[in-house]
């Protein structure tokens, strides 16, 4: 399988405009056996399957992710 190099994981919020940060794939493996995608400073990390299903993993302590998560590759 052929993953994208890249997404823009966007954070959907009824209460505020949506916030989309951009993801570059590594070379590690989430627990579901695709690959992870994290942003530059290595904070925001998701592990991104080949339908684009996102789960999100915690890069340290107290770390939660309350909002709807979607997964689009950039333009």
């Amino acid at each position: 399988m052929e993953y994208p190099e890249s997404y823009e994981l966007v954070f959907q919020s009824s209460a505020v405009a949506d916030d989309a940060v951009v993801v570059r794939r590594t070379e590690r493996a989430g627990p579901g056996g695709c690959p992870v995608y994290e942003d530059d400073t290595g904070i925001v990390r998701a592990e991104i399957s080949e339908h684009g299903d996102v789960r999100m993993l915690a890069s340290g302590g107290h770390q939660a992710h309350p909002f709807p998560v979607t997964a689009r590759t950039p333009v």
